[in-house]
């Protein structure tokens, strides 16, 4: 009793020392002084969208949009409410050259479809990854990393180039858009609930014995679970179509029998697969290395995402000579912060959030990044 007591004491003097006292909290308190002004930004913030009340009105002047440099494109596409940006991004890049090189009008790849064999292959990469840690017990950081990150829609170019490169393209009209491809949070949260239950059966079948050979079999059969889920939300992937190419007036110009991989073949960009590399501007890391994130991929058997970390100088040289040469540019950032989506600005004065709330907003990049504050 008297170790108990003492155990309870201690615990609650480290409590008593950094908590929040009566005085300190009279302390804090005196940081709203309830003045006129005080009170117009509170009722205004308490019934106001935060970014309308930030927007920086001296920021609002006429924007430029002339580019001294374009790459010829018809056409915006939507990613709507999903996190397949990456994936709508690597699709562009292909969709300019398909477009100039055969004079074709308003085109598109179908993002649907790589996006059910992504989702398909992350389910594999989850099960197998589940496999693979069977002999470590559940609070083992890589394990408990798996159940909590089963499934996901977004990714980085590494995955454009995996996913193309193993199962092709096909056109939208082919295999077009859903209401779960546009809207992926329900869809992804069932097939990852379906996910972590399969986890935990492969964890409990190598328990009671289960060698490699039964747990792939119990693998295979899951993932046709899987497949099912994913056809019921996103359609069946053709494995050849007939297409009729049309030119940039609306005539038909071919009518052609293709397979995905002969699509890709022909409309696709092989290079963009291959011969491409990721750059990224990092400065919480060191420039000039190459970097490369374990489990970070699409496919089990695929490639990790993997980046050559360079000053941002020189990786707007290389966008410059990238349009020049009529090639569009994969290029992703954490857009949600100061995005203007209304006015398509991407500028770090669009919000002025200092004079709102007082107070200022100093981290840099590097600190961003370092603290979790930027995803970029």
């Amino acid at each position: 009793m008297f170790v108990l007591g003492a155990a309870f004491f201690s615990v609650q003097a480290q409590q008593d020392k950094g908590g929040i006292s009566s005085e300190m909290l009279d302390q804090i308190r005196q940081s709203y002084q309830g003045t006129s002004a005080d009170k117009a930004l509170r009722n205004a913030i308490g019934n106001n969208d935060i970014r309308k009340l930030a927007l920086n009105q001296e920021n609002m002047t006429g924007m430029d949009t002339h580019f001294s440099i374009r790459v010829d494109s018809k056409g915006i596409t939507d990613q709507k409410s999903s996190g397949r940006c990456w994936l709508f991004t690597g699709l562009n890049v292909m969709r300019a050259k398909a477009i100039a090189k055969y004079g074709l009008g308003s085109f598109e790849f179908s993002e649907s479809y790589p996006f059910f064999y992504d989702q398909l292959e992350k389910a594999n990469l989850f099960l197998q990854g589940v496999i693979d840690t069977r002999e470590k017990p559940m609070d083992d950081k890589m394990v408990e990393w798996l159940f909590r990150n089963p499934l996901s829609d977004g990714g980085t170019f590494t995955g454009v180039a995996d996913i193309v490169g193993k199962y092709g393209l096909v056109p939208k009209d082919i295999m077009p858009e859903t209401n779960s491809s546009e809207n992926t949070a329900r869809m992804a949260n069932l097939v990852s609930l379906k996910l972590r239950e399969f986890g935990l059966q492969l964890r409990d079948q190598f328990s009671k014995g289960a060698k490699a050979a039964a747990l792939e079999k119990s693998k295979v059969e899951m993932l046709g679970t899987i497949y099912r889920m994913l056809v019921l939300n996103l359609g069946v992937p053709p494995t050849e179509f007939t297409w009729t190419r049309y030119d940039a007036g609306g005539k038909p110009v071919e009518t052609e029998k293709h397979t995905p991989m002969t699509f890709l073949k022909k409309y696709g960009d092989e290079n963009l697969i291959g011969n491409y590399v990721m750059l990224m501007n990092d400065p919480s890391r060191e420039y000039y290395k190459c970097y490369e994130i374990d489990f970070d991929r699409h496919r089990y058997d695929g490639k990790n995402w993997t980046y050559v970390n360079l000053p941002v100088e020189e990786i707007k040289a290389m966008a410059i000579a990238s349009l020049k040469d009529s090639t569009m540019m994969y290029f992703s950032c954490d857009v949600g912060k100061f995005l203007h989506s209304e006015r398509g600005l991407l500028d770090v004065n669009n919000y002025d959030y200092e004079s709102l709330m007082g107070t200022t907003f100093g981290m840099d990049k590097k600190q961003r990044i370092q603290t979790f504050a930027s995803g970029s």
